[in-house]
């Protein structure tokens, strides 16, 4: 098959997810006319989508194309059959699941690890204003939250100046379209703390949850997760780059696929990738900088020794997939887990339990946990700063997929 046809064929095949479950389609910047012969046809059956991507697979090795745009395609389409065969009702293994739709192998956590995690966290809440000794880490973490809290009167201007902060850096290191915007707004009632909508033509809308307090020491990541050098740089390098050169297959990003895992992993990355020096350190003064020209008192060195020092923590909501989708726990067992573990409040522990419990999101807490991991360990091969730079640009610009990089 020629290859534009070949990839027209995988565009139709991932728009017609959305007729099954309407957020599939994560973002489309490509022909709207295939858009419209998708939403104008019946609405396709599961099996159907499942065969045709089974389908299409067979085909890949006759078409001519380039071994990355091969390979990216083949792990998608693998990707796109799980999901139709889970749509059509199919029993899918959890642990087969996620390998099917992000390319990754997970394996339970280690609750040493976790205990570890807290003990490192208790040594850095030994000082300050939570450090009495006769509560427990849970409470003196609660306490130093609740200190952390952005009021709410101030998120926007907050937000605007990481934002306007980031943009600067990005623009200077990874040189963005002088038409690229992003716009924010508040939202509520939604199962995640933030969300990137890619709009195109270098536009992005970011929602931020209303129903999650938002904290001084996390601000700076979800900015730069979901806009600079995120979500939102990684949307428009590659329409600028992969999509202008012809890879149309780039215009579309699905849910539940490998891209999903790559641009999180990314995302997640993108503060310490951005900030500070190899390895990522300096990210807490820089802040601090920030918040206090807002008129706001942050402790930078502080807030990055805990985030430091709760990373061995990364793994519990996977850990807690796993209990609920692969050995039947029940949803108050699993929620007990998470607060126990992560130390949040039970509301907390309940808004990440709607995320794993979601038909849509379930397999995808392995995207942060696993992306982090993966993409962690591949910038770390960076000698200096400049060669993890250069890692953080091909991140953004080119159709990697996580097999690739192991």
């Amino acid at each position: 098959m020629d290859p534009v046809a070949f990839v027209r064929e995988y565009l139709l095949l991932g728009l017609g997810f959305d007729r099954l479950e309407e957020g599939f389609v994560d973002a489309y910047t490509g022909d709207p006319a295939l858009r419209r012969q998708v939403a104008d046809a019946p609405a396709p059956l599961p099996r159907d989508l499942a065969r045709r991507a089974a389908e299409l697979r067979t085909e890949l090795p006759d078409v001519d194309l380039t071994a990355d745009r091969a390979a990216f395609l083949d792990v998608h389409l693998r990707a796109l059959e799980c999901s139709g065969r889970k749509f059509a009702g199919e029993d899918i293994g959890f642990v087969d699941e996620v390998h099917a739709y992000f390319d990754v192998r997970i394996e339970p956590g280690s609750e040493e690890d976790y205990r570890d995690a807290h003990r490192a966290m208790d040594e850095v809440l030994a000082g300050g204003g939570a450090a009495d000794p006769t509560r427990s880490l849970a409470e003196r973490l609660q306490a130093h939250r609740s200190a952390d809290e952005i009021p709410p009167e101030r998120l926007a201007e907050c937000v605007e100046a990481f934002s306007s902060a980031l943009r600067d850096l990005v623009r200077d290191r990874y040189p963005l379209p002088e038409t690229e915007r992003v716009e924010y707004e508040v939202v509520g009632d939604k199962p995640w703390s933030g969300f990137n909508y890619y709009l195109g033509d270098y536009r992005s809308r970011v929602a931020i949850n209303s129903d999650l307090k938002q904290h001084m020491a996390n601000l700076p990541h979800l900015i730069a997760h979901e806009s600079y050098p995120g979500h939102h740089t990684e949307h428009c390098r590659k329409e600028a780059g992969l999509v202008a050169a012809g890879q149309q297959e780039q215009t579309l990003f699905l849910v539940n696929t490998p891209q999903c895992l790559m641009a999180e992993g990314l995302a997640d990355l993108a503060l310490k990738s951005i900030v500070g020096g190899t390895g990522g350190a300096g990210w807490g003064l820089w802040a601090q900088e920030i918040y206090a020209d807002l008129g706001l008192r942050f402790d930078g060195e502080r807030a990055e020794a805990l985030s430091a020092a709760s990373g061995k923590l990364l793994g519990v909501r996977q850990d807690a997939a796993l209990l609920l989708h692969d050995r039947g726990r029940d949803h108050d067992e699993v929620a007990q887990f998470l607060q126990r573990w992560t130390l949040t409040t039970p509301d907390r522990a309940r808004q990440s339990l709607r995320f794993l419990s979601s038909p849509l999101w379930r397999a995808y807490t392995s995207t942060y946990v696993e992306g982090y991991r993966l993409l962690g360990s591949w910038l770390d091969r960076g000698a200096d700063a400049d060669e993890r730079s250069e890692l953080f640009r091909r991140l953004l610009d080119e159709p990697l997929i996580p097999s690739a990089l192991r």
